[in-house]
């Protein structure tokens, strides 16, 4: 279905059927043009459990509820949002019955997402109004639509499927936190709990679904907005360091020809998994069993005091034994 199959069957009739134009006038080089009012472009991936699809998309449902805010709509199609964009910006989950599905608006563009027939997972966006990518009508303009909206598809899911498939091996692991020798080049540790590192994770984590990646000034805002710092602060011979780091740790590559970084499908995995880790375990948990950060009650609390007491009692046996 190329623009110039779809052309070719506009003409086909319009030489069978009437034609309002006279043969002055397709001489004078009037013509009929085909414009694009709206366009669908769907993924499906068809399931071989289908139960145990419809589980996982519910639980995609409960961990995407923030794909409709304006700055995820902004790294998935690419397109500056400001106070003047029209909206809205959501995500709603519509109920059918029994069968869910999650819509993401941005403008005239809806992305719907839904467990087609009980064994599919099928993923549609629908382009309502062209002008909301810079782009015209015209039916020459078939190519950048679908490349606009098939990379909108692809990157939903991969944000989605990285999200229940996000797995580090011990070896990775250290590997990280220690520093290497890559490329006959030092190259210094990315510590889990260093602030800097977790900070540095959360920006290329946000950058990624930028179709033409990032550059170092990108990077260097958004970093000095986490940090808490002045954007002068962080120099850009310091965000080249920063840079240095994650290319060696193969987290990030450089596209060819340019200035600009994507993240690898490693650094993808990688940032997802420590910055979620991070703020959802670590950084939460860890002040609910200790006393002196978590004054009140609570079960995981008082596991960990039963769980002293135990050792405790079993060591003083141990001593009575002895």
């Amino acid at each position: 279905m190329s623009a110039a199959k779809i052309d070719a069957l506009l003409r086909k009739w319009l030489r069978r059927l009437p034609h309002p134009y006279p043969s002055a006038d397709r001489a004078a080089g009037y013509r009929y043009q085909l414009s694009i009012w709206q366009i669908e472009l769907s993924l499906t991936q068809v399931l071989d459990r289908p139960v145990s699809g419809r589980i996982f998309f519910e639980q995609v449902i409960r961990e995407n509820l923030d794909l409709g805010r304006p700055k995820q709509m902004q790294l998935i199609f690419d397109r500056s949002i400001t106070k003047a964009t029209p909206g809205p910006f959501r995500t709603r989950v519509i109920t059918d019955g029994v069968i869910p599905s999650l819509h993401i608006d941005y403008q005239g563009t809806r992305i719907k997402q839904y467990h087609k027939q009980g064994q599919a997972l099928r993923t549609e966006t629908t382009i309502n109004n062209t002008r909301d990518f810079y782009i015209g009508k015209s039916l020459h303009n078939l190519p950048a639509l679908r490349k606009i909206g098939f990379q909108a598809n692809r990157r939903v899911l991969q944000v989605q499927l990285i999200t229940h498939d996000s797995i580090l091996a011990e070896e990775t692991l250290q590997q990280l936190q220690r520093p290497r020798i890559v490329e006959r080049q030092r190259v210094s540790a990315l510590r889990f709990a260093d602030p800097t590192v977790q900070a540095l994770w959360n920006a290329v984590l946000i950058y990624d679904m930028l179709p033409a990646g990032f550059s170092n000034r990108q990077l260097r805002t958004y970093l000095a907005q986490l940090l808490g710092q002045p954007e002068e602060r962080l120099t850009q011979g310091r965000m080249s360091y920063h840079l240095r780091r994650l290319r060696l740790h193969g987290l990030i590559q450089r596209i060819p020809k340019t200035h600009r970084y994507r993240l690898t499908d490693f650094g993808l995995r990688t940032t997802l998994f420590c910055t979620r880790a991070y703020a959802r375990i670590f950084r939460h948990r860890l002040g609910m069993i200790l006393p002196a950060t978590s004054p009140l009650p609570n079960l995981l609390l008082r596991s960990f005091d039963r769980l002293a007491q135990q050792i405790h009692s079993w060591v003083d046996q141990a001593k009575l034994a002895a």
